[in-house]
């Protein structure tokens, strides 16, 4: 009997170790058609999910009440299972080079837990070899077992976009791999359990693998030269979003916008590209290009912010900025990667000790990882600068009657309101007097 026919049965199991925005929905997911013993190391997130509690909000509390997800902080309870999906986070150092910490403690973990006849499945982001070369000698060496022989291997890439309700885990094609045919198809029957909309599966492990950091490339890339255009209008004091709305009339415009780009995909990604190329003798142009763009858009809006204060004759260092938004992207608490830190920091180099109002975020995620302390926005008053950073609901569904109280008692072309995502109508605001900016 197959692997697959036996987790079917509920005769084996799934595991998922690492339990964030990508591995608890995925083991939610498969929880629903089969069992899966969920783990992290992590023992107050644990805690959460057994208290059914969602704090990525990717599937809500109600799901994780009624999930059948066995989740465990305890390392031996892997030995019940023989399908593994490794979904720990691939960040990068301070220097911009991969950091697989993440994905080789967690290599470590599974190889120590590992049985024969058991098929290890990496999700994490990774350059084109990591599965193979890296992970793979890991699993071994814990384990004392042989790969090919005694387990095997595989990638699919996570493509799961968090806080976004449209593009969801079962809507999304499964790139799969394995590292021969019968692994193959069964990693790709097992993900077909889950994925609605069908898999595809690559010709190689490292083909999947280069898959996941050149889609996300390609997106720095066309956001970076919105980017560029964005510095370059803003010179020539052209309205960037009007230019976009008037290119995207083509049928074959590529929709994109220019923005801060920060996250644990499309910041990160295009690095473990760039470092695994370099490694080979090849010094990226376009991409390391493109990323430099991208990483200095905070210093680019912080500069803004500082020319709009100036012209509206406050005092710099003594101006009140408040910053709404601290969440690498809209709807979501994950602050991780956030370029809103990079305006924070450059506005410190002014003199300016911004306030920060974030009813999505993570307050102590944004406390652990940046020593910032959220605001609530009841607690706003007598604002110099709003600065509308992350486009989140509960911001764009703010009326000018909560705008204004926001401003101290001081005329209109003195308040000034920097909004990096241009969600506000800019007509609008012009006749309301405000001395306003958008990227």
């Amino acid at each position: 009997m197959k692997l697959y026919d036996k987790i079917v049965e509920k005769k084996e199991k799934i595991s998922v170790v690492g339990l964030g925005y990508v591995g608890m929905p995925i083991a939610v997911a498969f929880a629903k058609k089969v069992d899966v013993i969920g783990f992290d190391l992590n023992n107050k997130k644990i805690d959460l999910y057994k208290s059914g509690i969602d704090p990525t909000n990717e599937v809500g509390d109600d799901e994780i009440k009624k999930t059948t997800v066995e989740f465990t902080a305890d390392e031996t309870k892997l030995k019940e299972a023989k399908f593994h999906i490794v979904a720990v986070p691939t960040p990068i150092n301070s220097d911009k080079t991969p950091d697989l910490s993440p994905v080789e403690g967690a290599s470590r973990i599974v190889g120590r837990n590992l049985t024969k006849g058991s098929i290890v499945v990496y999700e994490s982001t990774v350059y084109p070899g990591v599965t193979e070369d890296i992970c793979v000698p890991i699993l071994e060496h814990e384990s004392g077992l042989k790969c090919g022989v005694d387990f095997k291997i595989g990638y699919s890439p996570e493509r799961i976009n968090p806080g976004d309700k449209v593009h969801r885990l079962e809507n999304i094609i499964k790139i799969v791999s394995g590292m021969d045919q019968e692994s193959l198809d069964e990693i790709a029957k097992v993900y077909e359990l889950v994925i609605e909309v069908g898999v595809h599966r690559a010709g190689s492990i490292k083909v999947a693998e280069a898959a996941k950091v050149v889609e996300n490339s390609q997106r720095d890339i066309n956001i970076a030269f919105m980017n560029e255009l964005a510095m370059v209008f803003d010179r020539m004091g052209i309205d960037t979003k009007e230019v976009i709305e008037a290119m995207n009339t083509k049928w074959n415009a590529l929709g994109f916008t220019p923005g801060l780009v920060g996250g644990h995909c499309i910041g990160v990604d295009p690095y473990y590209f760039v470092y695994e190329a370099e490694k080979l003798g090849y010094h990226s142009q376009i991409i390391l290009s493109a990323r430099k763009i991208n990483d200095g858009m905070g210093k680019f809006v912080a500069d803004a912010i500082i020319k709009k204060l100036i012209l509206a004759n406050k005092v710099v260092r003594q101006a009140k900025v408040v910053i709404l938004g601290i969440t690498f992207k809209e709807n979501t608490p994950d602050t991780r990667n956030s370029k809103v830190v990079d305006i924070i920091d450059s506005l410190r180099e002014y003199g300016i000790e911004p306030i920060v109002v974030d009813p999505e975020a993570d307050a102590d995620e944004a406390k652990h990882e940046y020593g910032i302390e959220l605001t609530d926005i009841k607690e706003v008053e007598n604002a110099d600068c709003l600065v509308l950073a992350v486009a989140h609901d509960t911001f764009k569904q703010m009326s000018w009657n909560d705008i204004d109280a926001l401003y101290g008692d001081f005329d209109s072309k003195e308040r000034v309101l920097i909004d990096v995502k241009s969600i506000l109508d800019r007509r609008e605001i012009e006749e309301k007097g405000y001395s306003y900016w958008r990227l």
